[in-house]
């Protein structure tokens, strides 16, 4: 009688370079999963791992020993400069980590002193911040106080010093979050990211390989999955897959996550299967169990669902066989067994309170809903699923989830990663976190719509709420409209200053660059947003430039948006950004460096008194909007609740 095979080994990877502070959640959100549905799985961070080997005492000898065997004329004044004080970084590395790490905090008075860490060219920016007095160039920030931030964000400069070293000496492309990035965002051929493969290995790329094969070795594994969220993780990625190959080519390596889905939709490229075998779209569940029931036989690969695969004759085949995906509330529970919770990095890049929680503290990972309940906007990939498809989980499944994580964690902070939480399913959360007197914190991402009252905004404060973030995007009524955001101005400024009232930091997201945008569109959306730090309605923000995504309503029907595409090159590989006309004829570039350093100085309570065309250049219109509109807005919203 035939002896049923055992259970496939899976090891999920999160390749370099993602997160710092906090594991990247695609491999925690897998690995549960597949243990839930019998599979052996385990998980690893080589993003961490990578970063944790290069900045120690052995990672900079090897720097130090890679520089030195290089012409001196190559040398840049920052190598010169970390050359000069090698001894000093050599001494300081371990312990400054270890401080990040959180396990040496009295440590923070000595970085504090700012004799203890050598200072490179990032310190300058503190110089900023010098009164006139001389004075402290942190206190306005941390006062007489905040010993561990101040020396968390003296740290970080430091190491961004090390990574500064690192791109000039050893590797341009290294970044911290995108590394490579070029390689591979809208990249319609693999050429470029093949021959950067096929480069003679440096520093950065020979650790990368040790780290993969002693995972390799650590557990075995007859799958790799290997997801990759953003265009600065796919060169690490197909690294991996390289080395993969190299040490068994029978281990079956897989490519998903954010960038397959969005960006290698119309993959025809053979030589990315010199790599992978496999590369899977959208939610990844259900792909997986059918690739793994293929691998033990229990189904044809006509079978597969969503995958791309390239046949004996080397054509690559897109194989979607129709079957239902695995429904949301029964998707399990993210574990994050396996990966080394303590050793991750709490950094302090922007002093500004509400920015610091993407890169400060570990926060597990959680998702209300799948998908966007809205799904209209015209600059967002509406068409793909991670958007299209809307499914939530009851209050009750969730708060399961979350007592779980936080018996297998310790850890009581919570990041929900909604593309847009609902507020129907908040509510019904924070009354089920109330129930059962669980005390976490979370922060998340919503629309500012109007069913957040000012009552709902507490609520949720009182549930664990200290930050939301969402889409202002061009703080025009007239735009906002054409992109079918669905929401004003002054109802914006409404939801807004109800979270912050209830003590909730609040983000706004920002964009510039919109279609049929002007300049006189740009300044007055520029006075909202003074508007909106003046009267205390956000505390954070971010300008992006509007890119049009082949994906989105406007880079669907164009027509509708008053602009024209530019034509695609041939696509085998990549696809996402498409470039188009604004006959407009708008300088957007220009502008934006006005905007991002008005919102700069904004979130640091500077220049708020100013007239705002005093961040642009000569000629710029005045502002069509009164300045006190949104006091007028928040007036009316107070005498409507009396």
């Amino acid at each position: 009688m035939p002896q049923t095979p055992p259970p496939l080994r899976v090891l999920s990877v999160i390749p370099p370079m993602t997160q710092l502070n906090t594991p990247y959640p695609s491999t925690a959100y897998l690995t549960g999963f597949l243990r839930s549905r019998g599979f052996d799985a385990v998980q690893e961070d080589l993003a961490l791992a990578l970063v944790l080997k290069l900045f120690s005492p052995a990672g900079l000898q090897a720097v130090r020993a890679q520089i030195e065997a290089s012409p001196s004329a190559q040398r840049s004044p920052r190598v010169l400069s970390f050359l000069d004080a090698f001894d000093r970084y050599q001494a300081t590395l371990a312990p400054t980590m270890s401080f990040l790490q959180g396990r040496d905090p009295t440590l923070g008075h000595r970085i504090c002193s700012r004799a203890f860490l050598p200072e490179g060219s990032r310190f300058e920016s503190l110089d900023v911040y010098i009164d006139d007095d001389g004075g402290d160039p942190l206190a306005w920030a941390f006062g007489a106080l905040g010993v561990q931030d101040r020396a968390r964000h003296l740290a970080t400069l430091y190491l961004n010093d090390i990574a500064d070293v690192l791109r000039d000496a050893i590797d341009p492309r290294f970044e911290f979050v995108r590394y490579a990035e070029s390689l591979a965002q809208s990249q319609p051929t693999f050429d470029p990211l093949a021959q950067a493969l096929e480069a003679p290995l440096n520093l950065i790329d020979r650790t990368l390989v040790e780290l993969t094969q002693q995972a390799l070795l650590r557990h075995a594994p007859r799958v790799v999955l290997i997801s990759v969220p953003f265009p600065g993780a796919v060169y690490a990625a197909f690294r991996i897959a390289q080395t993969v190959k190299a040490h068994d080519p029978t281990i079956v390596t897989v490519l998903g996550g954010g960038y397959a889905n969005t960006e290698l939709r119309s993959l025809r490229e053979p030589r990315v299967f010199d790599f992978f075998d496999h590369v899977t779209l959208d939610a990844g569940e259900r792909p997986l169990l059918a690739l793994l029931e293929h691998l033990q036989g229990q189904r044809s690969a006509q079978r597969l669902v969503r995958t791309y695969r390239r046949d004996a004759s080397g054509a690559v085949h897109y194989v979607n066989w129709i079957e239902a995906d695995v429904a949301f509330a029964e998707v399990g529970t993210p574990t994050w067994d396996g990966l080394p919770l303590d050793s991750y990095l709490s950094l302090l890049d922007m002093l500004n309170p509400m920015h610091r929680l993407w890169s400060d503290g570990r926060w597990n990972k959680l998702t209300v809903a799948h998908g966007c309940y809205w799904k209209k906007c015209s600059f967002c990939d509406v068409s793909l699923d991670y958007i299209s498809r809307y499914e939530g989980a009851s209050a009750a499944t969730l708060v399961d989830r979350i007592e779980a994580i936080v018996k297998e964690t310790g850890q009581t902070g919570f990041h929900f990663v909604d593309e847009a939480a609902p507020p129907k399913a908040l509510k019904t959360l924070a009354d089920e976190l109330a129930r059962r007197q669980l005390a976490i914190s979370w922060w998340g991402n919503i629309r500012f719509e109007k069913s957040f009252t000012p009552a709902l905004c507490q609520q949720l404060a009182d549930s664990g709420c200290i930050a939301i973030s969402g889409g202002l995007e061009v703080a025009s009524d007239r735009l906002l409209n054409l992109m079918k955001k669905g929401v004003s101005v002054e109802q914006v400024a409404r939801v807004t200053k109800g979270f912050s009232d209830a003590g909730v930091l609040v983000h706004a997201y920002l964009m510039y660059g919109f279609p049929t945008q002007t300049v006189q569109d740009t300044v007055d959306a520029l006075e909202y947003v003074r508007q909106l730090f003046e009267q205390g309605c956000i505390q954070s923000g971010f300008f992006h430039r509007f890119a049009c995504t082949v994906h989105s309503p406007v880079g669907q029907h164009p027509e509708e948006y008053g602009v024209t595409l530019q034509p695609l090159p041939p696509i085998t590989f990549a696809s996402n950004d498409v470039g188009f006309i604004d006959p407009s004829g708008v300088d957007h570039d220009a502008l934006g460096i006005a905007l991002k350093k008005a919102l700069y100085n904004y979130m640091h309570g500077i220049g708020l008194e100013e007239d705002v065309r005093s961040w642009f250049g000569p000629r710029t219109p005045k502002t069509r909007v009164p300045r006190d509109r949104i006091a007028r807005a928040l007036a009316t919203r107070t005498e409507s609740a009396r």
